[in-house]
Protein backbone atom coordinates (compact mmCIF):
# COMPACT_ATOMS: atom_id res chain seq x y z
CA UNK A 1 0.00 0.00 0.00
CA UNK A 2 1.43 3.51 -0.78
CA UNK A 3 4.96 4.38 -1.67
CA UNK A 4 8.23 4.97 -0.15
CA UNK A 5 9.21 8.38 -0.52
CA UNK A 6 12.08 10.91 1.26
CA UNK A 7 10.52 14.49 1.84
CA UNK A 8 12.11 17.60 1.43
CA UNK A 9 14.54 18.74 4.09
CA UNK A 10 12.00 21.64 5.48
CA UNK A 11 7.82 21.48 5.08
CA UNK A 12 5.71 24.43 5.51
CA UNK A 13 4.90 22.64 8.90
CA UNK A 14 8.48 21.85 9.51
CA UNK A 15 7.87 17.96 9.94
CA UNK A 16 9.88 16.06 7.39
CA UNK A 17 7.89 13.19 7.34
CA UNK A 18 4.85 14.98 5.63
CA UNK A 19 6.04 16.22 1.78
CA UNK A 20 2.67 17.95 1.65
CA UNK A 21 0.58 19.27 4.59
CA UNK A 22 -2.03 20.72 1.89
CA UNK A 23 -2.52 17.14 0.61
CA UNK A 24 -5.59 14.92 2.02
CA UNK A 25 -3.90 11.47 3.58
CA UNK A 26 -5.74 8.78 1.52
CA UNK A 27 -2.82 6.37 0.98
CA UNK A 28 -0.60 4.73 3.44
CA UNK A 29 3.30 5.84 2.77
CA UNK A 30 7.09 5.65 4.19
CA UNK A 31 9.05 8.32 5.19
CA UNK A 32 12.60 7.73 5.86
CA UNK A 33 15.58 10.56 6.70
CA UNK A 34 18.62 10.58 5.14
CA UNK A 35 20.37 7.62 6.26
CA UNK A 36 23.48 7.66 8.77
CA UNK A 37 27.00 7.01 7.65
CA UNK A 38 28.90 6.42 11.12
CA UNK A 39 29.83 2.66 10.71
CA UNK A 40 28.01 0.21 12.52
CA UNK A 41 26.65 -2.74 13.90
CA UNK A 42 23.08 -0.16 15.00
CA UNK A 43 20.82 -0.45 17.18
CA UNK A 44 17.03 0.19 16.39
CA UNK A 45 13.73 0.97 18.00
CA UNK A 46 9.88 0.72 17.10
CA UNK A 47 7.04 2.13 18.50
CA UNK A 48 3.73 3.00 17.52
CA UNK A 49 0.91 6.78 17.82
CA UNK A 50 -2.58 6.05 17.18
CA UNK A 51 -3.01 2.51 17.43
CA UNK A 52 -6.51 2.81 19.75
CA UNK A 53 -8.22 6.23 18.10
CA UNK A 54 -11.53 6.31 16.26
CA UNK A 55 -9.88 9.13 14.09
CA UNK A 56 -7.22 9.68 11.90
CA UNK A 57 -3.91 7.93 11.19
CA UNK A 58 -1.94 5.13 13.05
CA UNK A 59 2.09 5.80 12.10
CA UNK A 60 4.69 3.39 13.32
CA UNK A 61 7.90 5.12 13.56
CA UNK A 62 11.70 3.46 13.92
CA UNK A 63 14.88 5.41 15.03
CA UNK A 64 18.30 4.24 14.84
CA UNK A 65 21.92 4.61 15.96
CA UNK A 66 25.78 2.73 16.24
CA UNK A 67 25.82 0.29 18.90
CA UNK A 68 29.22 2.83 20.28
CA UNK A 69 26.16 5.78 20.04
CA UNK A 70 24.35 4.26 22.46
CA UNK A 71 26.21 6.44 25.55
CA UNK A 72 25.26 9.99 23.97
CA UNK A 73 21.93 8.41 23.12
CA UNK A 74 21.20 8.55 26.35
CA UNK A 75 21.64 11.85 27.18
CA UNK A 76 19.46 13.23 24.85
CA UNK A 77 15.81 13.10 26.21
CA UNK A 78 14.08 10.96 24.63
CA UNK A 79 11.20 8.81 26.52
CA UNK A 80 8.23 7.55 25.97
CA UNK A 81 6.25 10.40 23.95
CA UNK A 82 3.02 10.23 25.83
CA UNK A 83 4.95 11.57 28.75
CA UNK A 84 6.83 14.81 27.07
CA UNK A 85 4.69 18.07 25.97
CA UNK A 86 4.26 19.02 22.28
CA UNK A 87 6.90 21.70 22.70
CA UNK A 88 9.53 18.77 23.61
CA UNK A 89 8.36 16.19 21.74
CA UNK A 90 9.21 19.19 18.27
CA UNK A 91 12.37 19.92 19.76
CA UNK A 92 12.94 16.33 19.83
CA UNK A 93 12.20 15.40 16.40
CA UNK A 94 14.85 17.97 15.31
CA UNK A 95 17.24 16.56 17.72
CA UNK A 96 17.01 13.78 15.60
CA UNK A 97 17.49 15.47 12.42
CA UNK A 98 20.72 16.84 14.16
CA UNK A 99 23.35 14.47 13.79
CA UNK A 100 22.50 12.63 10.61
CA UNK A 101 26.02 10.83 10.75
CA UNK A 102 24.75 8.98 13.84
CA UNK A 103 21.17 9.00 13.61
CA UNK A 104 18.66 7.75 11.51
CA UNK A 105 14.66 7.47 12.00
CA UNK A 106 11.65 6.17 9.69
CA UNK A 107 8.14 6.34 9.91
CA UNK A 108 5.35 4.36 8.62
CA UNK A 109 1.87 6.24 8.02
CA UNK A 110 -0.92 4.41 7.34
CA UNK A 111 -4.20 6.27 6.42
CA UNK A 112 -7.58 5.70 8.53
CA UNK A 113 -9.07 4.68 4.96
CA UNK A 114 -6.50 1.82 4.38
CA UNK A 115 -6.91 0.80 7.66
CA UNK A 116 -10.51 0.12 7.64
CA UNK A 117 -10.28 -1.29 4.16
CA UNK A 118 -8.08 -3.66 5.47
CA UNK A 119 -10.37 -4.44 8.61
CA UNK A 120 -13.06 -4.68 6.37
CA UNK A 121 -12.02 -7.04 3.17
CA UNK A 122 -12.49 -10.57 3.65
CA UNK A 123 -10.62 -12.36 4.98
CA UNK A 124 -9.52 -9.28 7.09
CA UNK A 125 -6.44 -7.93 7.98
CA UNK A 126 -6.66 -6.95 11.27
CA UNK A 127 -5.22 -3.89 13.23
CA UNK A 128 -2.65 -6.64 15.04
CA UNK A 129 -1.23 -7.83 11.37
CA UNK A 130 -1.28 -4.38 10.48
CA UNK A 131 1.20 -3.76 12.90
CA UNK A 132 3.21 -6.00 12.41
CA UNK A 133 3.08 -5.68 8.69
CA UNK A 134 4.46 -2.14 9.28
CA UNK A 135 6.64 -2.95 11.38
CA UNK A 136 8.47 -5.58 9.24
CA UNK A 137 7.95 -3.17 6.30
CA UNK A 138 10.15 -0.48 8.45
CA UNK A 139 12.86 -3.14 9.27
CA UNK A 140 13.69 -4.09 5.73
CA UNK A 141 13.55 -1.33 4.09
CA UNK A 142 16.20 0.09 6.87
CA UNK A 143 18.16 -2.74 5.88
CA UNK A 144 17.55 -1.82 2.47
CA UNK A 145 19.60 1.15 3.04
CA UNK A 146 22.53 -0.70 3.65
CA UNK A 147 22.31 -0.17 7.68
CA UNK A 148 23.76 -3.65 9.50
CA UNK A 149 21.06 -4.12 12.56
CA UNK A 150 22.43 -5.66 15.92
CA UNK A 151 19.85 -5.28 17.78
CA UNK A 152 16.01 -4.34 17.39
CA UNK A 153 13.54 -2.96 20.63
CA UNK A 154 9.86 -3.23 19.82
CA UNK A 155 7.15 -1.22 22.23
CA UNK A 156 4.02 -4.16 22.06
CA UNK A 157 1.59 -5.37 23.20
CA UNK A 158 -0.07 -8.86 23.68
CA UNK A 159 2.05 -12.17 23.67
CA UNK A 160 5.61 -10.82 23.18
CA UNK A 161 7.15 -13.86 23.11
CA UNK A 162 5.49 -15.09 20.28
CA UNK A 163 6.07 -12.13 18.48
CA UNK A 164 9.60 -11.88 19.44
CA UNK A 165 10.01 -15.45 18.30
CA UNK A 166 7.94 -14.66 14.89
CA UNK A 167 10.80 -11.52 13.86
CA UNK A 168 13.87 -13.57 15.47
CA UNK A 169 12.51 -16.15 13.12
CA UNK A 170 12.06 -13.43 9.80
CA UNK A 171 15.62 -11.69 10.67
CA UNK A 172 18.00 -14.74 11.90
CA UNK A 173 20.69 -12.35 11.82
CA UNK A 174 19.29 -9.73 14.36
CA UNK A 175 18.83 -9.80 18.25
CA UNK A 176 15.23 -8.86 18.97
CA UNK A 177 13.62 -7.93 22.64
CA UNK A 178 9.57 -6.94 22.08
CA UNK A 179 8.23 -5.84 25.42
CA UNK A 180 5.29 -3.74 26.84
CA UNK A 181 6.56 -0.03 27.61
CA UNK A 182 9.51 -0.56 25.99
CA UNK A 183 9.25 3.06 25.21
CA UNK A 184 9.67 4.02 28.69
CA UNK A 185 13.15 1.35 29.17
CA UNK A 186 15.00 1.94 25.46
CA UNK A 187 15.59 5.52 24.56
CA UNK A 188 16.52 4.50 20.82
CA UNK A 189 12.22 3.01 21.37
CA UNK A 190 11.65 6.47 23.15
CA UNK A 191 12.95 8.27 20.08
CA UNK A 192 10.94 6.03 17.64
CA UNK A 193 7.95 7.18 19.74
CA UNK A 194 8.45 10.46 18.76
CA UNK A 195 9.09 10.34 15.10
CA UNK A 196 5.61 8.33 15.43
CA UNK A 197 3.83 10.72 17.47
CA UNK A 198 5.19 14.07 16.02
CA UNK A 199 3.77 12.80 12.63
CA UNK A 200 0.47 11.66 13.94
CA UNK A 201 -0.09 14.81 15.98
CA UNK A 202 0.39 17.02 12.49
CA UNK A 203 -1.62 15.14 10.48
CA UNK A 204 -4.36 15.46 12.66
CA UNK A 205 -3.92 18.84 13.80
CA UNK A 206 -3.44 20.30 10.02
CA UNK A 207 -6.13 17.49 8.62
CA UNK A 208 -7.51 17.97 4.71
CA UNK A 209 -10.90 16.49 4.02
CA UNK A 210 -10.83 15.16 0.52
CA UNK A 211 -14.78 15.18 0.70
CA UNK A 212 -14.03 18.96 0.68
CA UNK A 213 -13.88 18.58 -2.79
CA UNK A 214 -16.43 19.74 -5.63
CA UNK A 215 -19.55 17.37 -5.71
CA UNK A 216 -18.67 16.00 -9.00
CA UNK A 217 -15.50 14.55 -7.48
CA UNK A 218 -16.98 13.01 -4.23
CA UNK A 219 -20.43 12.13 -2.91
CA UNK A 220 -19.52 14.54 0.03
CA UNK A 221 -18.10 17.45 -1.53
CA UNK A 222 -19.27 20.39 -0.45
CA UNK A 223 -16.76 22.22 -3.09
CA UNK A 224 -14.09 25.22 -1.95
CA UNK A 225 -12.79 23.83 1.63
CA UNK A 226 -16.88 24.55 2.95
CA UNK A 227 -16.81 21.17 4.71
CA UNK A 228 -19.44 20.70 7.36
CA UNK A 229 -16.75 19.12 9.48
CA UNK A 230 -16.30 19.54 13.11
CA UNK A 231 -13.20 21.69 13.93
CA UNK A 232 -12.69 20.43 17.44
CA UNK A 233 -12.04 16.35 17.08
CA UNK A 234 -10.05 15.96 20.04
CA UNK A 235 -7.25 13.01 20.58
CA UNK A 236 -8.86 10.94 18.29
CA UNK A 237 -9.90 7.77 21.19
CA UNK A 238 -13.22 7.51 21.52
CA UNK A 239 -13.34 8.22 25.37
CA UNK A 240 -12.32 12.23 24.40
CA UNK A 241 -15.20 14.43 24.71
CA UNK A 242 -13.90 16.44 21.81
CA UNK A 243 -14.26 13.49 19.69
CA UNK A 244 -17.48 11.86 20.46
CA UNK A 245 -19.06 15.36 19.47
CA UNK A 246 -17.38 14.93 16.57
CA UNK A 247 -18.61 11.58 15.82
CA UNK A 248 -22.06 12.84 16.82
CA UNK A 249 -22.18 16.03 14.37
CA UNK A 250 -20.11 14.94 11.39
CA UNK A 251 -22.31 12.19 10.40
CA UNK A 252 -23.92 12.73 6.87
CA UNK A 253 -27.07 10.49 7.17
CA UNK A 254 -26.89 9.03 3.59
CA UNK A 255 -23.41 9.02 2.78
CA UNK A 256 -21.66 8.31 6.57
CA UNK A 257 -18.71 9.45 7.95
CA UNK A 258 -15.29 11.91 5.92
CA UNK A 259 -12.13 9.09 5.25
CA UNK A 260 -10.67 10.71 8.41
CA UNK A 261 -12.61 8.55 10.29
CA UNK A 262 -11.76 4.53 10.96
CA UNK A 263 -15.27 3.29 9.32
CA UNK A 264 -14.32 -0.43 10.55
CA UNK A 265 -14.28 0.95 14.12
CA UNK A 266 -17.36 -0.44 16.51
CA UNK A 267 -17.28 3.25 17.87
CA UNK A 268 -18.34 4.19 14.07
CA UNK A 269 -20.88 0.99 13.35
CA UNK A 270 -22.27 1.71 16.36
CA UNK A 271 -23.96 4.91 14.93
CA UNK A 272 -24.41 4.12 11.72
CA UNK A 273 -26.86 1.56 12.19
CA UNK A 274 -28.41 3.44 14.83
CA UNK A 275 -28.59 7.58 13.09
CA UNK A 276 -27.52 6.59 9.41
CA UNK A 277 -29.91 6.24 6.82
CA UNK A 278 -30.77 2.47 6.36
CA UNK A 279 -30.13 1.07 2.81
CA UNK A 280 -30.74 -1.80 0.97
CA UNK A 281 -28.58 -3.18 -2.14
CA UNK A 282 -30.17 -4.90 -4.55
CA UNK A 283 -28.69 -6.41 -7.84
CA UNK A 284 -30.46 -5.45 -10.42
CA UNK A 285 -27.64 -6.16 -13.14
CA UNK A 286 -27.23 -9.67 -11.94
CA UNK A 287 -31.39 -10.61 -11.85
CA UNK A 288 -31.46 -9.12 -15.56
CA UNK A 289 -28.55 -11.28 -16.62
CA UNK A 290 -30.20 -14.39 -15.24
CA UNK A 291 -33.49 -13.18 -16.43
CA UNK A 292 -32.13 -12.96 -20.25
CA UNK A 293 -29.99 -16.40 -20.03
CA UNK A 294 -33.29 -18.16 -19.19
CA UNK A 295 -35.57 -16.44 -21.45
CA UNK A 296 -32.64 -16.53 -24.39
CA UNK A 297 -34.26 -18.77 -27.14
CA UNK A 298 -32.45 -19.40 -31.15
CA UNK A 299 -29.47 -17.69 -32.31
CA UNK A 300 -28.83 -15.96 -28.58
CA UNK A 301 -29.35 -18.68 -26.23
CA UNK A 302 -25.98 -19.55 -25.31
CA UNK A 303 -24.93 -15.75 -25.98
CA UNK A 304 -23.73 -13.61 -22.97
CA UNK A 305 -25.53 -10.56 -22.53
CA UNK A 306 -22.16 -8.18 -23.49
CA UNK A 307 -21.98 -10.38 -26.89
CA UNK A 308 -25.95 -9.53 -27.78
CA UNK A 309 -25.66 -5.80 -26.68
CA UNK A 310 -22.55 -5.65 -29.25
CA UNK A 311 -23.89 -7.64 -32.04
CA UNK A 312 -21.16 -9.95 -32.06
CA UNK A 313 -22.06 -13.21 -33.67
CA UNK A 314 -17.89 -14.24 -33.60
CA UNK A 315 -14.36 -13.74 -32.47
CA UNK A 316 -13.80 -12.45 -35.95
CA UNK A 317 -15.67 -9.50 -35.05
CA UNK A 318 -13.39 -8.27 -33.16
Amino acid sequence: MGSSQEAPEETPLGIPSIADPSVPLTDSYTYHSPTPTEEGPYILGVDEAGRGPVLGPMVYGVAYCPVSYKEQLEQLGFADSKTLTAQVRASLLETLGSDPANLGWSVRVLSPKSISAGMLRRPPTNLNQQAQNATVLLIREVLARGIQLAHVYVDALGKTTTYEAYLSALFPDIGFTVQAKADQTFKIVGAASVAAKVTRDAWIEGWVYEEDAPPLHHPLGFGGGEGKWVEKTGSGYPSDPNTQAWIRNSLEPTFGYPSFARFSWATIKVVLEKDAHPVEWIDDGQATMIHAFASATGRDKDRCMVTKDLHLTSVGTL
